[in-house]
């Protein structure tokens, strides 16, 4: 069979490009179905469902894959004879770790889209890729559909599509490394044709926003680091947990992998916790860093690391947002892109009043944007478990957006402040060497 040469010289099948974008994501679904439903199989293979039916198991298999995705599930578990006695509600906790499997199977089929791609013809494979995944997740929502379980079919197809679509378009950028050969739109010869100011108030924008994006990540690591600092403290507690349960070999795996799927969750929910914020694990709990309240838990090994009773040192993971506020200030003044302070120099000549009212304007705006973007991973982390008191999960995304704009703001403008000194240190010490 006759191979062509793509544009980037890649050698591939001659076929038209929106049937090898619908060919590259039909792959991309096949194979996250795959990862998501290898645990199933093996619970299944243990005697673990009631149903051994592989009808069962397919359909239990497509609703995780829905889930990962983020659409939610409609619950309806009768409790008794008449059908008033149903409990019904959400199950729409997304497993943010297992969503990375299609983001990045996405990415990777983004890249390969890019290359086999001209500027001008690059909307005709997202085209194909996006409509296959959308036919995909409808047809998966429709067919997986129970008693138990009642599911969107548009849902099903427009959700899917945020992940796959995220990792898409990021893969396709990765690979072309401009949005000018991507889409054909030179982002740099706009910006030229704007006035001198336009380009300075963009650059401050531009340089602000990455800013507290900087601060949002350096909490995330920040947080991260001190979810594995309670875990390893706690790990008498988690042990004894999986001891008291004994899920057996498949079972413990299987048990791990949901585990590992939540901590992007926990990430996030201890970036709240590091806050002051705190974050709630059912209807009436609250989890902060000065006392914890909450009711019965589910027996997940994870949750034996929670925090007990009042914290003596609680106060100290305050300091998380406001370190991560101090390295955004830092980066700004390194960027060199704070045009608003040399304008107000220019229009006031008082410096200690110029000086003030800009760090101040800094802090304010780069908070604001972390906390934000803060608000955006707490309401993709949150979630409910349909039924019982598990209904309220996660941090509160107005709350913790101020408390992280609050510390955020404040720790850039110390950041920014003492940078200059921090700056001038290794000048001096080469003048004395």
């Amino acid at each position: 069979m006759k191979l062509t040469s793509r544009p980037g010289g890649q050698a591939g099948l001659p076929m038209p490009l929106w049937l090898q974008g619908a060919f590259e994501f039909f792959q991309c679904a096949l194979l996250s179905a795959i990862v998501v439903l290898l645990p199933l199989v093996g619970v299944w293979f243990a005697d673990g469902f009631d149903d051994r039916s592989f009808d069962s198991l397919a359909r239990l298999g497509g609703q995780a894959w829905l889930l990962i995705h983020g659409v939610p599930l409609e619950l309806a578990i009768q409790t008794g004879a008449s059908s008033a006695e149903t409990l019904r509600g959400t199950l729409s906790l997304v497993p943010l770790g297992l969503t990375l499997i299609p983001f990045f199977l996405s990415w990777r089929a983004g890249r390969r889209l890019a290359r086999a791609s001209y500027t001008d013809q690059l909307w005709q494979a997202l085209a194909g890729a996006l409509g296959t995944y959308a036919a995909v997740g409808a047809a998966t929502a429709y067919l997986v559909k129970t008693d138990e379980v009642e599911i969107s079919t548009l849902a099903g197809a427009l959700i899917p599509l945020l992940p796959a679509g995220a990792g898409l378009i990021v893969g396709a950028y990765r690979e072309a490394g401009s949005w000018a050969r991507l889409i054909g739109v030179d982002a740099a010869a706009w910006v030229a044709r704007t006035s001198q100011h336009s380009r300075w108030a963009g650059s401050y924008v531009w340089a602000g926003v990455r800013a507290g994006l900087l601060a949002v990540t350096a909490a995330m690591a920040l947080s991260a680091l001190l979810l594995a600092v309670d875990l390893g403290l706690h790990w008498a507690e988690v042990v004894e947990i999986y001891e008291q349960l004994s899920p057996g070999i498949i079972g413990g795996v299987v048990l791990t992998v949901a585990q590992l799927g939540l901590v992007p969750n926990f990430v996030v929910w201890a970036l709240s916790w590091s806050s002051g914020a705190g974050f709630a694990l059912g209807s009436g709990s609250s989890i902060g860093p000065l006392a914890t309240t909450v009711g019965p838990m589910p027996a997940l090994p994870v949750l034996g690391a929670l925090p007990s009773g009042e914290l003596t040192y609680g106060l100290a993971a305050l300091a998380v947002p406001v370190v991560a506020g101090v390295l955004a200030g830092w980066w700004f003044l390194r960027e060199g892109e704070n045009h608003f302070d040399e304008w107000l120099s220019i229009k006031i000549r008082a410096r200690w009043f110029t000086a003030s009212a800009s760090t101040l304007l800094l802090g304010l705006f780069i908070g604001t944007v972390a906390g934000a973007a803060a608000a955006a991973l707490v309401w993709l982390s949150n979630g409910s478990l349909g039924i019982g008191r598990l209904t309220e999960i996660g941090p509160d995304p107005l709350w913790t957006a101020l408390w992280v704009a609050g510390e955020v703001a404040l720790g850039t403008m110390i950041g920014h402040a003492v940078a200059p000194w921090l700056e001038r240190e290794p000048a001096r010490a080469r003048s004395r060497t």
